[in-house]
Order: structure tokens, then C-alpha cells, then sequence
């Protein structure tokens, strides 16, 4: 990563000072100001109405509230204040409750109506956003005539949004896990152990397990008992049962508002203006996924059977002759270990976090032209208008980076880079990108920087170690990067198209393709260094632990990366069933053949038994506890978070990112020149064109699947 000095951007970065009464009084002066934007325009006659007087007024006010809502959402997200959490809450639900007024108000829609058929000459974005617009009041029940109906579409719309802020903010906000013995949790490394809360009273000698990453994934992977692995997967699965009726609610609802609409469901309503346009095609292309993947995916579990076997029968155990779900992580890696030389933990060694956070985002200045600054210390300082460099961070350990053009690329800003990697009570629980503020022009033809923020739950550094990543969290890193870059370097007119607002069946593709980056040898080898190189008290530290005095090398070994690279596909047949288990699950439960049929729907019984049916991995319904014994669906924040009917756009976006990766990048990965068209021809565009014009203009030609099934070996 370059090491430049320190340059003033040429706009400050936003402040995180507000307290849970400015975030409610920001959120309505915000409200207030677009209310009065709006009701001048619908002043407007319709004859007089043009791109400029109607269209451009609204999209500019969007693009200055944006600055500002966006961060007032993201407190929920991060803030370590309940208080804030709740406020943040609150101003969403306002904001919401506001912008769905919007979308229903006949004046406007006239006027936008108006507009269209006028047919202006207007640039590609501008004519884009107005199509979108007037497509966007149709769907929002103005085509409905006014009445009953409009209004129930209406009460939907606004019922809609409360629950998925309460769904997802019931899941920022668990704090379960289980009391443990050390017997129990036999096999989970020590480092992982030393940083468990341990048990007072009638929890002496115990330790307590969370459900967060750090806590959870070691654990499922590592821990010999059976039991100890069951437990806490059937925990983690009910966790969140509040969540249960709130998720029913809403696929009644969300099928209720289509059939108003006219449409036959709710898949057939989202996907119609996505890519792949129709719930068909994506019934069709998941099936097809599914038919070649269970032979290869049964071939894989029986495999596993056999590491199964030989380790219980090595310890005594009966054997029973099932793969359940609790045992997937534990013997995958187990087989890994054994069969390939795979030792995680060792490879761990090699990737400490913020070294590769600066080899990753090394790879970034290389291939697309840029340059990541660190803002630290005083410099931090410079930067706040308050001169207290805290104002522009939300908790004391994030780092933050100015992003800037190289000297080819002339230099200039580009926008802010925040990392928030640990978790903490009431942080968002998984990995995710956020943006923070969007790019855009402004009102005066300048242009607005992004702002965009990684939100991650890696492990927290110890006494004795760094934060270290296993490989599958490199891959984490890059993929949730991958969204930030894109976030970055985007440039658009209008906030409604910068960065990853794109359709749902595109917005994973390029964070996908730069994954590939974590499979080359060239790459790995750039990324690491083992940690005992940091440091004379981390190599002492090691060298304790190991009982050696030799050091190990500071760059992976070339025999650790070639396992690597040989396991990329081993159990992949596994993985992609589970993700079908989930796109498939989505369709089920938005497209019932009647109302009544999504009313009577046992939804959690069904997200179980299609588990069972498509991954061939036992539940605890093997067992005798029925269908019904975990809300799986209740944990499942990308259905209430605007995935939903969506869902396959992972597995679609995998196609895509599969095809630019060896059409474009396999032969050369760090081929300056390619990257730069990317950059400037993908991720430049945002949602600013179609997506799929976007990806034929880059690859000369419509995208193909052939890349994908010869990468996963089903050519």
C-alpha cells in the first residue's frame, strides 16, 4: 500500500457526534425539507412539467438527503449506545414511513407522467431515472385507482417497513450463546478459548459461547463432541425466535400487496424489472443448478461418512451412519486437514489482519489505479472541523482511509474508506459493506465524494497474537472490499444509481470476481506473512506455544498455497446446495399458488425440510424432533433486507463474476490495463445503465455460463 503523506481532501468526511434526540430532529428537518421540495413542484401544471422543473428538483433533494439519512440509519448498525440504536431506529422508520407517502402521491406521479410522454432529449441516466421513477408510482400503487385498495397497499407498504427494522434490529441485537466446559469444547484452539467470558457461581469452570463469528464458526469447526456442535447449532438456529412471527407476517403481506398490484405473487412482482425478468427463468436456472449438483453433492457427503466413521470409531463412539448438519464444518475440515495438508490455523499464522488489509488493498491500487492513505493521529485531527479526530469515526478502534486517484489516474480524491472489524454488543452480527454517503453531482454541477464502510466481525487481536484470518476469511475480506470499491469508484449523476445500487441479480457480481484474487499463488504469496515477523514478542510468543526456536518463514510456503488452491472445490457441491437451499426457500415462500396457500404455509418447516431435501444433510428432524424444531428463516436478515425473491442473485451474480474473471483476468490477474476498463467500464457505472448492457459492452459479447460450471468441474 502506497505511503503517501497526508493531502487535505478536498471535502471533509462526515461527523458521528449525534445523540438520540439530534438523530429524531435531524431525520424530520430532513422530512421537512423534502416535503416543502416536493410540494413546490407539485405546484407545477402538467403542461409546463419537464425533465428540469419536476424530475431534477426531487433527485437533487434526494442526493443532499442522502448525506446525511444514510448515517442516521447506520447507527443502528454500529452505535455501542442503546439509546442511539433506538434512535437510529426510529429516524428509519420515520424516513420510511415518509418516502412511502412519497411514492403514492397522485400530484406528483401526474406530473412524472407528464413528463415521459413529453419524450425530452435528455442524456442516458437522466432519461433512466426518469423511466424508473414513473415505473417506480406504478408500482407503488398508483396504478391502482384511489379507494380502499390503494389505501390497504398503502398500510402494507408502511407495515412492511416497521417489521423489517424490528426483524433486523431483534438480530443486531442478541446477545445468546451457551455455558460450556472445556471438556465440552474439547479441540477449539486455545486462542480462541482465552477469549471466552468465563463462568462465576453456578457457571465456575465454564466459558461462555456466543453466536457471533469469533465464537460460533471455531467452535462448529473444531469442537470433537458431537453433542457440544449439536447444542449450539440448534441454539443458534432459535436465537432470534421472536423474529419467526414477524417473518411470517411479512410474506403474508408482501403476497397480499402483489395480488393488490395484479400480479399473480410476490417473486413475479420483485423480479420483473431485475435481470433475470421472470420467476421462471430463475425456477429453471436454480433446478438446473440443483439437478447437476446433488449426484457430485451425495458423492461429496459420502466421503465425508467415511472421515466421519473413522474418527468416532477411533474414539469409541457408535456411528449412525447420518451427516448432520452440526457435523458439515467439524469433518469438512477434518478432511481438509487430513487429506490435503490443510491446517487452517497454520494458515491463519500467515494472514494477520491489518497486514492483509494492506496487501488486499495493495492489489486494489495496482489493478484499478489507486491509493489508500490511513488517517491517523493528528492527522485526523486536521481533517475534523472540530479539531478532535474522534468526531469522524463511531467507535474508538475504527480506521478510516482517504482514497485518491494514482498519479496515471491524475490524482485526484476519490472518497473515505472506513473498517469497523471487531464485533461488540449491538454491532451488526455478520460481514457487510454499508455506505455511508453516496457520490453524486450536486445542484452547482461539483462533485460529491463517497463515503463507504466495512463492517465486519473478525477476531479481536490478543495479548499474544494479532487478529489472524483463515483463508475462507480472506476471501470475506475481498469479497466485502469488493463492494467497497465499487462504492468508491463509481461515479453517477444521481445518488439512485451510485455504487451497488444496482438490480439485486447484478449487486454481488464484482465483490464475487474480486474473490478470484484469493486463489492465485502470485497473490497469496503477496498477501502474507506470518506473524511471529511482526513482532520479537509475537515470534517469542510462538515460539513458547511450539516449544521451537526456529522461526518460521515470513511468506507462506509455496506447499500451503498449492493445498490451498488444490481445495477450492472440495465440498463445493455442498456449499452451492446450501445456498440453493436458500434461493430456493425464497421462491417457495414468495410464490404460492393462492393467498390462502402463503397463509397456511408452515414456514419454518418448510425452510427445514428443504434443507434436508436439497442438501441430503440430517436435522434434528432425524431425530425425532419434527420440522418444526429451529427458525432457521428468523436468523435470515437478507430476506428482510431487500433480498427477498432475490435471493438467487448470488448464484446468478457467481455466473456473471465467474464469466469477467477468466474471459478478462485469468491468464493475466494483475493486468493494470484490464483492470483499469473494468474500473472504469463495470464498477464506474453503478445502476446507471442497464447491467446487463453493462456486461455485454465489457465482455463483447452477452454473458455465458460455460466459465461457471467448468470452474465448479461440471463442464
Amino acid at each position: 500500500m502506497a505511503s503517501e503523506q497526508f493531502r487535505r481532501p478536498p471535502q471533509a468526511p462526515p461527523v458521528f457526534t449525534a445523540t438520540a434526540q439530534s438523530i429524531i430532529d435531524d431525520a424530520k428537518r430532513l422530512l421537512d425539507t423534502s416535503r416543502k421540495v416536493q410540494d413546490g413542484v407539485a405546484s407545477i401544471k402538467p403542461e409546463s412539467a419537464t425533465f428540469d422543473s419536476v424530475i431534477k428538483p426531487i433527485a437533487q433533494d434526494n442526493n443532499a438527503m442522502a448525506l446525511e439519512s444514510h448515517i442516521l440509519g447506520f447507527y443502528q448498525a454500529v452505535s455501542t449506545d442503546e439509546k442511539l440504536r433506538e434512535a437510529s431506529s426510529k429516524a428509519e422508520e420515520l424516513m420510511d414511513d415518509f418516502f412511502i407517502e412519497a411514492a403514492m402521491r397522485e400530484d406528483l406521479f401526474q406530473l412524472v407522467d407528464a413528463v415521459l410522454k413529453k419524450n425530452e432529449t435528455l442524456d442516458p441516466e437522466s432519461r433512466r431515472l426518469l423511466e424508473k421513477e414513473h415505473k417506480d408510482y406504478i408500482r407503488n400503487g398508483l396504478g391502482l385507482p384511489a379507494g380502499p385498495k390503494r389505501d390497504r397497499f398503502k398500510e402494507i407498504k408502511k407495515r412492511l417497513s416497521q417489521i423489517g427494522i424490528e426483524f433486523q434490529k431483534t438480530l443486531n441485537e442478541v446477545k445468546g450463546g451457551i455455558w460450556f466446559t472445556r471438556q465440552e469444547l474439547d479441540g477449539v484452539p486455545e486462542d480462541v478459548l482465552s477469549g471466552l467470558e468465563k463462568g462465576e457461581g453456578e457457571n465456575e469452570g465454564k466459558l461462555w459461547v456466543t453466536f457471533k463469528y469469533p465464537d460460533y464458526i471455531p467452535t462448529m469447526k473444531y469442537a470433537k463432541n458431537a453433542e457440544t456442535r449439536k447444542r449450539m447449532m440448534i441454539a443458534n438456529e432459535n436465537k432470534c425466535n421472536q423474529n419467526a412471527p414477524v417473518f411470517r407476517e411479512a410474506i403474508v403481506l408482501r403476497d397480499e400487496a402483489a395480488r393488490l398490484l395484479g400480479y399473480p405473487n410476490h417473486a413475479t412482482f420483485r423480479v420483473e424489472d431485475k435481470m433475470a425478468k421472470t420467476p421462471e427463468r430463475i425456477n429453471a436456472f436454480l433446478g438446473d443448478l440443483r439437478s447437476r449438483l446433488t449426484a457430485t453433492g451425495q458423492e461429496e457427503i459420502k466421503k465425508l461418512l467415511e472421515v466421519k466413521k473413522a474418527d468416532v470409531e477411533s474414539r469409541g463412539e457408535a456411528y449412525d451412519d447420518h451427516y448432520y448438519l452440526w457435523d458439515y464444518a467439524f469433518y469438512s475440515r477434518l478432511m481438509l486437514e487430513k487429506e490435503y495438508s490443510l491446517d487452517q490455523q497454520k494458515i491463519a499464522e500467515y494472514f494477520p489482519l491489518q497486514n492483509t488489509i494492506e496487501g488486499t488493498l495493495k492489489i486494489f491500487e495496482e489493478l484499478l489505479g489507486l491509493v489508500f492513505v490511513e488517517i491517523t493521529g493528528e492527522n485526523r485531527d486536521k481533517l475534523a472541523a472540530s479539531g478532535n479526530g474522534n468526531d469522524i469515526i463511531w467507535y474508538e478502534d475504527v480506521q478510516v482511509y482517504s482514497v485518491w486517484n494514482d498519479e496515471g489516474e491524475g490524482s485526484g480524491f476519490v472518497g473515505y474508506l472506513y473498517m469497523d472489524l471487531f464485533p461488540r454488543d449491538g454491532k451488526y452480527g455478520h460481514m457487510a459493506n454499508f455506505n455511508v454517503q453516496p457520490g453524486f453531482i450536486d445542484a452547482n454541477g461539483n462533485r460529491r465524494y463517497p463515503a463507504t464502510a466495512l463492517v465486519c466481525n473478525f477476531t479481536k487481536p490478543g495479548p499474544k497474537k494479532p487478529s489472524l484470518l483463515k483463508h475462507d476469511e480472506v476471501v470475506t475480506l475481498f469479497h466485502e472490499l469488493g463492494h467497497g470499491i465499487h462504492d468508491l469508484v463509481s461515479k453517477t449523476l444521481y445518488s439512485r444509481f451510485h455504487g451497488t445500487n444496482t438490480v439485486w441479480d447484478f449487486v454481488e457480481t464484482p465483490s464475487q470476481m474480486l474473490e478470484n484474487w484469493c486463489w492465485t499463488p502470485s497473490q497469496l504469496k503477496a498477501l502474507s506473512k506470518h506473524y511471529t515477523s511482526l513482532s520479537p514478542e509475537y515470534l517469542a510468543s510462538w515460539q513458547e506455544e511450539t516449544g521451537s526456536n526456529a522461526q518460521p518463514p515470513a511468506e507462506i510456503p509455496d506447499d500451503m498455497i498449492n493445498n490451498i488452491i488444490r481445495t477450492k472445490h472440495v465440498n463445493d457441491a455442498i456449499f452451492n446446495l446450501r445456498q440453493l437451499h436458500f434461493g430456493i426457500f425464497d421462491m417457495t415462500v414468495h410464490q404460492g399458488e393462492s393467498h390462502e396457500a402463503i397463509e397456511k404455509l408452515p414456514i419454518s418447516a418448510t425452510f427445514n425440510r428443504l434443507r434436508k431435501e436439497i442438501t441430503h444433510m440430517h436435522g434434528p428432524e432425524s431425530l425425532g424432533m419434527g420440522d418444526e424444531w429451529g427458525h432457521g428463516e428468523a436468523t435470515f436478515g437478507h430476506l428482510m433486507g431487500g433480498y427477498d425473491a432475490g435471493y438467487y442473485g448470488y448464484l446468478s451474480s457467481q455466473v456473471y463474476s465467474t464469466d469477467i474473471f477468466y474471459t478478462i483476468f485469468k491468464d493475466e490477474p494483475m493486468n493494470a490495463a484490464a483492470g483499469r476498463r473494468y474500473r472504469y467500464a463495470v464498477l464506474e457505472k453503478g445502476g446507471s445503465q442497464d447491467e446487463m448492457k453493462t456486461l455485454t459492452d465489457f465482455l463483447g459479447r452477452e454473458p455465458k455460463t460455460d466459465a461457471f460450471y467448468k470452474d465448479l468441474g461440471m463442464a
